[in-house]
């Protein structure tokens, strides 16, 4: 068996931090919107963003995801103010990284720890990445 396959697949803290993703919310206005879906699991995700002088100030998105999609919705949503199109690069590059075992990527965003059962379950990676993806991709649409 495979070295963490046996722990608990949704921790209190992921179910937690998922049911925290609200409703997507109205914007003043939409500069940018992205949509993905993961082929390997099937989840979908899309963002808006409202962004002034390159940095996000609002969000909103749809999420029709597992637990680990929606709880890394929540993580993206909670620390995406702020973010410009280099620092959503980097963070999706750091989420990449650290999915497939870099320890010190985990600085690649806030609260990322919380997901990490599903490190070793790489079905469930294209799930977490949605939403990173879909954020960069609403930033560069922006531009």
């Amino acid at each position: 068996m495979a070295a963490g396959v046996s722990e608990p697949l949704y921790t209190r803290d992921i179910l937690r931090l998922a049911a925290s993703l609200g409703e997507p919310g109205g914007l003043e206005r939409v500069d940018g919107e992205a949509a993905r879906r993961s082929p390997t699991c099937g989840s979908q995700i899309s963002v808006a963003v409202m962004v002034d002088d390159g940095r996000v100030v609002a969000l909103s998105q749809r999420v029709e995801a597992c637990a680990f999609g929606q709880a890394a919705a929540a993580l993206m949503q909670a620390a995406a103010p702020g973010t410009t199109e280099d620092e959503a690069r980097a963070a999706l590059a750091g989420v990449e990284r650290w999915l497939k075992g870099d320890d010190a990527a985990v600085d690649a965003w806030p609260g990322l720890e919380v997901l990490a059962p599903a490190r070793s379950r790489s079905g469930r990676h294209g799930a977490i990445l949605l939403p990173f993806q879909a954020l960069l991709h609403a930033i560069e649409a922006a531009r």
